[in-house]
């Protein structure tokens, strides 16, 4: 290789990031700037890192829109300089994050991989150092010419490397935190590293510039259905003041209650103007619209279809288009689009 890969790791917060006081037992901050003393495994992977810490490392759970905005902005800043990103964040709310910076990026060229750890990165028995050791090797992996083999948002945790808008974290305690019910893994990691070079993102858009959007809309809300909903809690979340969007989190393939109060006030709203998104409370699966007759009013009030996407990547997706201040129509037709491979074509 003609040149070293530059790889940029940011550290936002999180459990990875921790190191353990073995005389009090109290948790530190560890100093990525160090990282390379205190993991020196690193050293074998052939590639220049530097490291960017946010000053006021964040719990995960105080995630919100400003903090996406951050570490995009520090990704379009040092996107010319480097080949490759690796994003340390906690891992709650890492699929929302990672969901969000997929859509903030059009035209990404290179790969930017999340991951973090269940155990902070000075336990004895850690998943830390194999998550970023593999993450950094995934962001440093070229093809012929020099090219990376990853251009798009990755999320990497235990063995797997998954599109980042397709996962959900599924287990608090095991290691292995993550999946993608609705995709297979981008790459697995095991004596070799396995690239699935037919499933990785590949854009249509001749043009390989990068833009980078960062006007997000946080009026939204996620409404769960459950059996015996009322109509006061429905029209209480309807009636938040400046709502402007509505993930709803139906039954099976896109079901709800089909009494006419459910409906009357979900198509008022509609009339309003607030985009209203249905997604599947299934782990796996998908939205078809209109399959029974417990969809079909959805269908025909304007509810928009949120095919397979995840919860995660739904709240993300309307944040993201919100702030692209669209038609109705238009809206709907770039919701129910795959943007960055977060739903799939056909089902």
């Amino acid at each position: 290789m003609a040149n070293k890969p530059k790889i940029l790791l940011i550290y936002t917060g999180g459990t990875i990031g921790m190191i353990k006081d073995y005389t009090t037992g109290a948790l530190k901050a560890f100093d990525f700037s160090q990282i390379l003393e205190k993991i020196p495994e690193l050293q074998h992977l052939n590639c220049e890192i530097t490291t960017i810490s946010f000053e006021e490392p964040i719990d995960s759970s105080n995630m919100n829109t400003s903090y996406y905005i951050k570490i995009a902005e520090i990704i379009a800043e040092n996107y010319a300089a480097h080949d490759g990103f690796v994003v340390l964040t906690g891992s709650d709310t890492m699929s929302y994050t990672s969901s969000a910076i997929s859509f903030m990026f059009e035209n990404l060229q290179k790969p930017v991989i999340f991951t973090g750890s269940q155990l902070p990165i000075g336990d004895l028995r850690t998943d830390a150092k194999e998550n970023l050791i593999t993450s950094i090797e995934i962001a440093c992996a070229r093809e012929k010419e020099d090219e990376p083999i990853i251009k798009e948002v990755g999320l990497y945790f235990e063995y797997k490397l998954y599109r980042a808008n397709r996962t959900t974290k599924i287990n608090a305690e095991q290691f292995e935190a993550f999946n993608s019910m609705n995709y297979p893994p981008l790459a697995e990691s095991g004596v070799h590293l396995h690239f699935n070079h037919h499933l990785l993102y590949k854009s249509n858009n001749k043009d390989t510039s990068l833009i980078f959007r960062k006007n997000l809309i946080d009026d939204v809300v996620v409404l769960k259905l459950f059996p015996g909903i009322t109509s006061k809690v429905v029209e209480t979340i309807l009636n938040i003041p400046n709502l402007k969007g509505v993930i709803l989190e139906t039954y099976g393939s896109g079901n709800a209650p089909t009494e006419s109060w459910f409906i009357d006030l979900l198509a008022a709203a509609i009339q309003k103007g607030i985009r209203i998104v249905n997604v599947t409370q299934c782990a796996g699966g998908s939205v078809i619209l209109g399959l029974y007759e417990t969809s079909t009013d959805l269908k025909r009030i304007g509810v928009i279809n949120g095919k397979d996407i995840t919860t995660e990547t739904a709240v993300a997706k309307m944040m993201y288009l919100l702030g692209e201040e669209l038609s109705d129509e238009d809206f709907k037709h770039y919701f129910e689009l795959p943007l960055r491979g977060e739903i799939s074509l056909q089902h």
